[in-house]
């Protein structure tokens, strides 16, 4: 008998593994930040942050940052010093994370040129 694939019963936006995930990795920047901390620099500082993606506001990443530190993706490690330093990684549960953003990627690779049927 074939195994039924959990994602594609009709509750696949109800209490899916599906939307769970879309949850945590939902919104404009969250993807992007994790993508930062992943390839480019596995510890950035706020400022570093906010240099390497331009178009965030302080505001917006603050709130990103904590969001996916309150979902366990992002460690925020602060340093008792004047002035204040604060850095932040991935936790082991936020590189689980990339192997789909990867494939996320390769997808868009391999399709970006599709024509709609």
């Amino acid at each position: 008998m074939a195994e039924i694939n959990p994602c594609s019963t009709s509750d696949i936006m109800g209490d899916s593994g599906f939307s769970y995930t879309l949850s945590l990795i939902s919104g404009k920047y969250k993807m992007v930040i994790l993508y930062w901390l992943a390839e480019f620099k596995p510890v950035m500082r706020f400022n570093e942050l906010k240099r390497s993606i331009d178009t965030i506001s302080f505001k917006t990443l603050s709130t990103t940052l904590k969001e996916l530190e309150r979902d366990g993706l992002v460690v925020r490690k602060e340093y008792p010093q004047i002035p204040p330093k604060v850095e932040y990684s991935l936790t082991e549960r936020g590189k689980s994370l990339i192997p789909v953003l990867d494939m996320m990627c390769e997808w868009g690779t391999n399709h970006r040129n599709d024509k709609p049927e």
